[in-house]
Parts: structure tokens; C-alpha cells; sequence
């Protein structure tokens, strides 16, 4: 019983890579915003723009988004109806954790992890470029984004599903 607990605790300790990552896209956010106001301000204030400049804003976004799913479901903040949630015990809370976790989330992942694979491969194979003179060259990099938060996700939801499992499992708690 005792390697059981440890596993899920290494299993827990896989959130770290989501934590790690969420912090990152907490500063990428400021940045964003910085880059945004820059654009404008160029462009209004000085009938100045550049092209890459305002792609790297659909980067950042993409990023912010697609690093911070997993660290939005890491830190329970995930979008969820709360009627009959709320007033439930912890154990559950926990089946209906897993419940949504199996059912939905990981069928879901996997399906986008399948028909994203040959969009972004086929964007590796051509090192796919802006179509825009000027732009960011590596529209490969931000289209392998998807599958990049198709295993972020896919690391949470296991560490989420041991965390719920040591409630049902390994907690005094009813």
C-alpha cells in the first residue's frame, strides 16, 4: 500500500512542469499586453507597424492559452457548473472528477491530439513560414502548440486522476 501512495505522489509531482509552465505564460501575459500597446502606439502615433511585431501577438496569445489550460485545470479553476457540485462530500467530488476526467477529458485530448497531428506535421515538413513579407518564419512552432497542450493536459488529467484516487482510496475522510 505504501508504493501505491508514492506512485501517486510522482504522479503528483508531474503537476510541477504545468506550475512551471503556467508562471511562464503568467510573465507572457505582460508581455502581450506591452507588445499590444506598442503596436498601437506605433501604429496610430507613428504610421509605423511591422509585421512580425503584430504576428508575435497571435504567438503570445496562442501560447498564453494553450501552456495555461493545463495549469487552469491544475489549480481547480477550470470552467465548471457548480449547482450540485459545491454541496457534495470530497469522495464525490473525486468520482465526478474522474468521472469527467476519463469520460470527457482524455477522449477529448486524444482526438485532438489525432487530428492534429498531420496539421502540424505537414506544417514541419514545409517549415512553414507567414505568409505575410515580413512576418515570424515559424508558423510550425506555434501550430506544434496543440499537441504540446494535448500532452500538458494529458500529464494534469494523470495527476489529477491520482490525486482523486488517494481521496477515494487512501483518505479517512467520507
Amino acid at each position: 500500500m505504501i508504493s501505491r501512495i508514492k506512485l501517486l505522489q510522482r504522479l503528483e509531482s508531474l503537476e510541477n512542469i504545468n506550475e512551471w509552465g503556467g508562471r511562464l505564460v503568467s510573465w507572457l501575459t505582460l508581455i502581450l499586453v506591452l507588445v499590444t500597446f506598442a503596436v498601437v502606439v506605433l501604429r496610430y502615433g507613428f504610421n509605423l507597424g511591422w509585421i512580425a511585431m503584430q504576428e508575435s501577438i497571435t504567438y503570445m496569445h496562442a501560447l498564453i492559452f494553450l501552456v495555461g489550460i493545463p495549469y487552469t485545470l491544475k489549480h481547480d479553476a477550470h470552467v465548471r457548473v457548480d449547482i450540485f457540485y459545491n454541496k457534495m462530500s470530497e469522495r464525490n467530488k473525486a468520482w465526478v472528477n474522474l468521472a469527467g476526467i476519463l469520460i470527457l477529458l482524455i477522449p477529448v485530448l486524444g482526438f485532438i491530439f489525432y487530428t492534429s497531428w498531420d496539421y502540424v506535421t505537414a506544417s514541419w515538413q514545409m517549415l512553414e513560414e507567414s505568409g505575410e513579407p515580413g512576418g515570424l518564419p515559424f508558423v510550425y512552432l506555434l501550430k506544434s502548440t496543440i499537441l504540446l497542450m494535448t500532452l500538458l493536459l494529458l500529464i494534469q488529467a494523470v495527476s489529477y486522476i491520482a490525486r482523486n484516487i488517494r481521496i477515494l482510496f487512501f483518505s479517512n475522510s467520507s
